[in-house]
């Protein structure tokens, strides 16, 4: 089971990874978050496509992941080009300091004719600069074009967000909410993602890459035919419709266990309303749950979901994102998919002791990821706690310390260790914690090769 958001997917690559190496046979991967990415790519033995040195997470393309939103990035830019343009009159006063120093030491050499010269053309070429047409009439044009690309853009963006949504489908928003919106995108990754599973059902064929819809259910016909083949597993995914206010669950299991597992009953009696089965009706969803699952709240906007109209919702469109806390759910499944042995990943490192304490972020992205992953180390624990009498056994692999939060794609500065971490090392150390956490005191000490149903 697969837990965390952002970057923890690169720890998830290099758990997987080693797991591989090892021969642990998995029956059956499930994921949230962006870990449902990871959980995709190891159910149709695909995972090299995300620890390899020019996979998902090896990739220098990565730390581009969930930057800015492209009507914000260009209007950022332009108003930092207005600011520079409202800036550049300091530029003849810093000049002017400077020759006002150089001429005060030809006066001190006793070169007073040169002294006298350099001040008279520095005078002249200030009057020509300030004169009414250059920098006075120049620079109010140049911040008006700043400001204006500024304006356009967003609109641009506001517009093309309207027109994105379905006919039935719009979003209420105040002035601000339409402007500015959720500041960050996972496009890029999800890009990648989709480029990705497309090259490893395509294979060696030269064929162009289809809709996501009818790429997710090639995706699933490759699942469905090879399920039970070394290689491939079951697939269980969860994300959260902020619309109906439940969980969805997206699964495709073996015939032994799919009846039974989609027929339980529900605490409220909606198990048909939140349950699809990526092998029937649910088959051309399993895009959609990869969406949903990379979109984090508040950060980003949420997925939006037409269902298909075969089922309980008629056609409707949902909002789809991923919810931190729906750990305890994704283990409750599991366990009715008929798991016995659970092996739990999470990069969340454990709760904090005495004289742990660091600098705070005040970067949103630094900001949101602490929230992040503070939140899925408390439910990690509680989940864990509440779930062992489902489990045979139940085998947690996290690290000791995690500098890196949910969005810092690009690297940040640990204190603690006074030095930089990338994203690239966090599948390294993922790799390093699944032998010493789990192979080499489990699978190692069996003296064979165990099944494990993760």
């Amino acid at each position: 089971m697969l837990s965390g958001s952002g970057t923890a997917g690169a720890y998830h690559a290099g758990v997987l990874r080693a797991l591989h190496e090892a021969g642990v046979r998995v029956d059956l991967v499930a994921g949230r978050g962006i870990c449902a990415a990871g959980a995709m790519f190891a159910a149709v033995d695909g995972g090299q496509r995300l620890w390899e040195k020019d996979g998902i997470w090896k990739s220098s393309a990565t730390a581009r992941a969930y930057g800015w939103r492209r009507p914000l990035r260009f209007t950022g830019a332009a108003l930092v080009a207005a600011a520079a343009f409202l800036c550049v009159p300091l530029v003849p006063v810093a000049f002017g300091v400077v020759a006002g120093i150089v001429g005060i030491l030809l006066t001190m050499a006793g070169l007073k004719d040169a002294s006298g010269a350099l001040t008279s053309a520095f005078a002249r070429w200030l009057d020509w600069l300030f004169s009414p047409d250059v920098l006075p009439t120049i620079i109010p044009r140049l911040v008006f074009v700043c400001v204006l690309v500024a304006v356009a853009t967003l609109a641009a963006g506001v517009a093309a967000d309207y027109l994105r949504q379905p006919a039935r489908r719009r979003v209420r928003r105040g002035a601000a909410g339409w402007f500015v919106g959720a500041p960050l995108t996972a496009d890029s990754l999800l890009d990648r993602c989709a480029t990705e599973l497309w090259n490893l059902i395509r294979g060696a064929a030269p064929v162009a890459a289809p809709a996501r819809r009818e790429l997710g259910r090639k995706y699933v016909e490759l699942l469905n035919e090879n399920l039970g083949q070394p290689g491939f597993r079951e697939l269980l995914v969860v994300v959260h419709d902020m619309d109906a206010r439940r969980d969805f669950v997206f699964a495709l299991l073996a015939d032994s266990e799919r009846a039974r597992f989609f027929a339980r009953p529900a605490p409220d009696g909606g198990r048909q309303a939140e349950a699809f089965d990526l092998a029937a009706i649910g088959r051309d969803h399993a895009f959609d749950a990869l969406a949903a699952s990379l979109r984090v709240p508040l950060a980003t906007d949420p997925q939006l979901v037409t269902l298909s109209a075969e089922g309980p919702w008629r056609g409707e469109t949902h909002r789809l994102c991923d919810r931190p806390g729906s750990v305890a759910r994704v283990l409750e499944e599991v366990a009715a998919a008929g798991v016995e042995q659970a092996i739990i990943v999470s990069a969340a490192p454990p709760a904090g002791r005495p004289h742990e304490l660091s600098s705070g972020r005040g970067d949103l992205r630094g900001r949101t990821g602490e929230m992040l992953a503070a939140h899925e180390t408390a439910v990690l624990r509680d989940a864990v706690g509440a779930c062992q009498g489902r489990f045979a056994a139940i085998y947690l692999i996290r690290p000791s310390h995690n500098p890196l939060g949910p969005l810092d794609f690009a690297g940040v500065y640990d204190e603690r260790s006074d030095r930089q971490h990338g994203v690239g090392e966090l599948v390294d150390r993922g790799y390093e914690d699944a032998y010493r956490q789990f192979i080499e005191p489990v699978v190692a000490a069996s003296g064979e090769r165990i099944q494990v149903q993760s």
